[in-house]
């Protein structure tokens, strides 16, 4: 059905704008005046978004950030809590929201629970937007008669989510800042400065050290040659491309990634915390075990681990513990699978794996920290070998100059 964004004043003469659904403009404009609006302003959703191009600049893409999908959902269990009709908390919102692709979502969430249909049904429309997982929970907590508080779990959930990975950014953002600047140096030098101070040294026909001959080849390769190492690199770009799409790229790359010296056990550390977030979020908000462990699957950003979690699912269909087939496939840390068989054993899984979430999210943390700490110097260290082969390349042919010259 296609969707039309209004302009008009209410029945009290405030202004008001949003999204509707209809069949045409004409049954749009008669199911506002129907909601007491008189639109004043009104086209298809595809009309007004070529319009409207500023629209288009807060984002890319439709999928928001998770502190603000946190936002929204703390804020909708806020009202939700104070009595306010799900309708018309949906409205508040959609007033109330900075951004035209968030109110144009919310709006077009209220016009599908206006319509009857629930509100996980109605955010499943908006599968960019919303996860599986989000819509998942949602629907447990409408089941249940608690969205309130799956609502506000879901915020905790996002919120946490959001400062692990702020965490985790900020921690990679200074090395990554000074290896771009580093490289841009170095190629400022090598293509711009060695270039002119090579000619001075072919005019003297003199024999140039080894040092200086490197140098000077590997500007030319730079200068002479740089569509050439432009397609090898977009070639190798599109083959680490389409192999990463494929079944056994993709596990290749997971497994070496595990396999990797410190970084596979951050990475496996990183996993496990949200893997142990996710689940003990779901379980909290009233979702059974199986289902909470194919929406878990889906976080997952590693095929192996992702394999070992749907293994459990089908030895607890089985009726084994999640622990037993966690702990053998070798993946998972001895610590999450301890906790998660003493939580199986005592009842209290849920507490338990919120405990392994904040452990690994602080052991995660400490390790970036470190990571970083030994990334600064040893990029230093690498961008002074190279400045100094450098200098050492074009000083010595100037020093052999000066003695010819005496």
């Amino acid at each position: 059905m296609p969707v039309f964004a209004y302009r008009g004043l209410s029945a009290h003469g405030r202004s008001v704008n949003g999204v509707v659904d209809a069949d045409s403009a004409r049954s749009a404009r008669g199911k506002l005046r129907g909601m007491g609006i008189f639109p004043t302003e009104l086209a298809e959703e595809s009309a007004s978004r070529a319009r409207a191009i500023r629209d288009l600049i807060p984002t890319f893409n439709r999928r928001l950030p998770p502190v603000e999908i946190a936002l929204i959902s703390r804020q909708l269990a806020t009202l939700l809590g104070a009595g306010v009709q799900l309708v018309d908390a949906l409205g508040t919102l959609s007033e109330q929201a900075p951004r035209p692709m968030v109110k144009r979502i919310l709006s077009q969430v209220r016009e599908r629970v206006r319509e009857g249909a629930s509100l996980a049904d109605a955010l499943a429309a908006h599968k960019d937007t919303f996860s599986d997982l989000y819509v998942g929970m949602v629907r447990a907590g409408e089941a249940a008669g608690a969205l309130e508080i799956v609502l506000n779990r879901l915020a905790e959930y996002g919120e946490n989510q959001a400062e692990f990975i702020a965490k985790v950014r900020g921690a990679l953002t200074y090395p990554i800042i000074m290896m771009c600047v580093g490289a841009a140096i170095m190629t400022f030098l090598v293509v711009y400065v060695v270039p002119q101070v090579a000619t001075i040294f072919q005019q003297s026909q003199a024999a140039l050290p080894m040092a200086t001959q490197i140098l000077i080849g590997f500007s030319t390769l730079l200068t002479s040659y740089w569509y050439l190492l432009a397609l090898v690199v977009i070639g190798i770009v599109a083959g680490i491309t389409i192999g990463l799409s494929t079944e056994k790229g993709r596990y290749f790359y997971d497994r070496t990634v595990l396999r990797t010296p410190y970084l596979g056990p951050t990475v496996i550390k990183i996993i496990c915390a949200r893997f142990a977030r996710t689940l003990a979020t779901l379980l909290s908000s009233g979702v059974q075990l199986l289902p909470a462990l194919d929406a878990v699957k889906r976080v997952v950003n590693n095929r192996l681990l992702a394999d070992a979690i749907d293994q459990s699912r089908d030895s607890i269909r089985e009726g084994h513990g999640m622990a037993q087939t966690l702990g053998q496939t070798g993946l998972f840390p001895a610590l999450l699978v301890e906790m998660i068989r003493v939580g199986e054993r005592s009842g209290e899984l849920e507490p338990m794996l919120e405990r392994v979430a904040d452990s690994y999210e602080r052991e995660v943390s400490s390790a970036l920290g470190q990571m970083t700490t030994v990334l600064e110097p040893l990029m230093t260290l690498v961008m002074a070998a190279g400045i100094v082969f450098m200098m050492l390349a074009v000083l010595m042919p100037i020093f052999q100059l000066n003695q010819l010259m005496k």
